[in-house]
Order: structure tokens, then sequence, then C-alpha cells
């Protein structure tokens, strides 16, 4: 049992995103850089106080590496902090060391937090052999060793605390974006099983009338290629997405035509629609449509206080743009995962969505998706 979690433990990667440097990076460094300079200037007990200096600027240096080296700086830090101690000790000189050594602990907290499973366990290692020389300088009974080890422990718990939520947030976020595909797919089947019937319906039609009206079944034959365009068109679009079941029923899915009728969602809520919305794909239809009804949603839930929401949507030559704004005051961010859902649907659909506080009050939701097929 041991072996084999040891193994999954080592073949673990690196937590995803860890920002390279950032201002708070330069603020801790130069705050032990500062530290140094103040003890080894104020106080006369410092042992070995240029080794003292070295060790302290080598951490400096190496919380400013700690994301993105993360068994380096644990390895190169403690590994001169248990030399030093087996050198002091040796010599009989006490413990060599600043009190701005003890943000130390943070290399520990970005090793749990960043690192790969094989650095964790390295990186532990190291830091066990460091605290382990210390106490057999430092401590000489139970309690004060059980105290340092705990000390020593805290950040690293709160590093893997910190990595394990980061990852499940994660795997929602990639939950909600695989549903997302998945409804979209669903709509294709809606899509093409509906222009299918309609092609069907048309050739029989057509096969009927084919020797007494050869004009009604070349017209029929011309409403076919349309509609076998029609649906090439929506494949292309949305033959990324990929669906699990198949219990999709046989009608199109709702679209911009629909977005009017949202107006009677809410008496707060306003509906404009402006400039050209014929011949809007069926998927950007209904993740325009889909878009407006999350957006009013949510701001009928979270936005308080508010007496409008506005929906505007604006048929351009190339796009289609949906805003959704409300005068109120938004509440605290919530657990769901709406926006990003939506984000997800624009993506996929060649789009782009923000959403976020409007400059003069509110929130505001802006969407621009091509008005037919991707390219």
């Amino acid at each position: 049992m041991i072996p084999a979690a040891v193994r999954r433990a080592w073949a673990q990667p690196r937590a995803p995103h860890a920002p390279v440097r950032v201002w708070r990076d330069w603020v801790l460094s130069g705050a032990v850089v500062v530290g140094t300079v103040l003890e080894t200037t104020l106080r006369d007990d410092v042992v070995w106080p240029v080794v003292a200096c070295a060790l302290a600027l080598l951490l400096a240096v190496a919380l400013m590496w700690r994301r993105t080296h993360p068994l380096a700086a644990v390895a190169g830090t403690f590994g001169a902090v248990v030399a030093v101690t087996v050198a002091s000790t040796i010599a009989g000189a006490g413990s060599v060391g600043l009190g701005t050594m003890v943000f130390v602990l943070v290399l520990g907290y970005a090793l749990y937090r960043w690192g790969s499973g094989r650095e964790v366990v390295l990186g532990t290692a190291v830091i066990l052999v460091a605290y382990g020389a210390g106490i057999a300088q430092d401590y000489s009974n139970l309690a004060e060793a059980g105290f340092a080890f705990v000390f020593a422990c805290t950040p690293l718990v709160i590093g893997l605390t910190v990595r394990l939520r980061a990852t499940a947030l994660e795997q929602r976020i990639d939950q909600v974006r695989a549903v997302e595909r998945e409804q979209l797919a669903r709509e294709l089947h809606d899509t093409v099983a509906h222009h299918v019937s309609a092609m069907v319906v048309r050739a029989q039609a057509g096969r009927v009338v084919a020797a007494v009206r050869p004009d009604a079944a070349a017209e029929a034959l011309a409403v076919i290629e349309a509609e076998g365009a029609r649906t090439l068109a929506e494949m292309r679009v949305l033959v990324g997405a990929l669906r699990g079941t198949d219990d999709a029923e046989l009608a199109p899915a709702r679209g911009v035509a629909d977005v009017a009728a949202l107006a009677g969602f809410d008496r707060r809520v306003v509906v404009r629609c402006e400039g050209d919305l014929d011949d809007v794909g069926t998927a950007v239809g209904g993740a325009l449509y889909r878009i407006a009804q999350e957006s009013i949603t949510n701001a009928v839930r979270h936005a308080r206080g508010a007496t409008r929401i506005v929906v505007v949507l604006s048929g351009r030559r190339a796009d289609v743009r949906c805003t959704v704004s409300d005068d109120g005051v938004g509440g605290p961010a919530g657990a769901g995962f709406g926006i990003v859902g939506m984000t997800e649907r624009a993506t996929i659909l060649g789009g782009t969505l923000t959403a976020g506080p409007s400059p003069t009050g509110g929130w505001v939701v802006d969407a621009v998706l091509p008005r037919g097929e991707r390219a």
C-alpha cells in the first residue's frame, strides 16, 4: 500500500499556472535583506555573523524562485542550513542563524503548493534532515522538539490544502466546460435531425409530384440542397463537441427570435433587438439565447436593488453582439460557474465573452459571436 502511494505521489505533475514572480516576492525578499541588516547591526550575540548573513541572503534569492524551482530553492537553502548546523555543532559555536531565517518556512509552503510529486518527496526528505539537525543542536526536551515539528509542518499542510482546493476548482471548471460542450453537441443533434427530417419530407413530396409537375420536383430539390448546405454549416461549427447520450428531441434549438420573449422573465427586464438578425446560425442563435437567459438569471439573483435589466441584441455584418446590463449592486461572488459555461460556449463558436462590473455601476455581460460557422 505505501509503496504504491509513494509511486502515485512521485508521478504527480507540477501544479499549473504558477506565477513566475509578483510584487509580493520582491517585498518578501526585501524584508529578509532589511531584517538581516538590522539584526547584524543591532545584535551582538550573532554567531558567525558573516555566515549568518550569507544564509539569509541565500534565502532571499531562493524566495524569488520558489514557485518555478521549488526543489532547488528548498534543497539549496535547507542544505546550506544543514551544512552550517553541522559545522557549528562540531566547532561548539552554537546555533548560527538570524530571526529572519523564519521565512524559510515559505519555501516549504511553495514546495507543497507548486512542486511535482518527485520534488515534494525529495524536498520533504531535505526538510526532515534539516529539522533533525536543528533538533539535535537546539532542543533539549521532547515538548520543544514537538512544538518545532508542528511549527515546521504547518506551512506544508497549508500549501497542500491550497493545492488540493485549487485542483478541485480546476476539475469543477472542466466539468462545467464539458457540460457546455455536451449541450452544444445535443443542439447539433437537434439541428441535423430537424433539417434532415425536412429534407426527407421534401424528397418524398418531390417523388410524388415528379411525374405530373416537374417544376415542383425541381423546387423540392432546391430546398433539399439549401437544407443540406445549412446542415453542413451547423456541423462545421460544432463538429468538435462530444456527446455522451442520444436522447435528443427532433426539434430546433431556441435562437435569436426567442430572445425577445425573455422580457417576460421579470418585470425589470427590457429587451432591445437591433440591426440585421436574419440568417444567424442555429448554434450561434442558441448560444446567444442561453447567454442572455443565464445573464438575466444571474442579475435577478445577485444584483441587489436593480431596477432595470437591459438586454441589447445587435446584428452586425459579420457578428452578433449580446449585452446584458443591470443597475444594481453586485453581491459577493457566488460558487456558481455560469460565467465559465457562457465563456466556454462563446469560445467554442469562435466568439468572445466578458463579464464584470460596469464603470457606471451594476454588472455587464458582453458577448460577440460570428453570425455563421467559423472558417
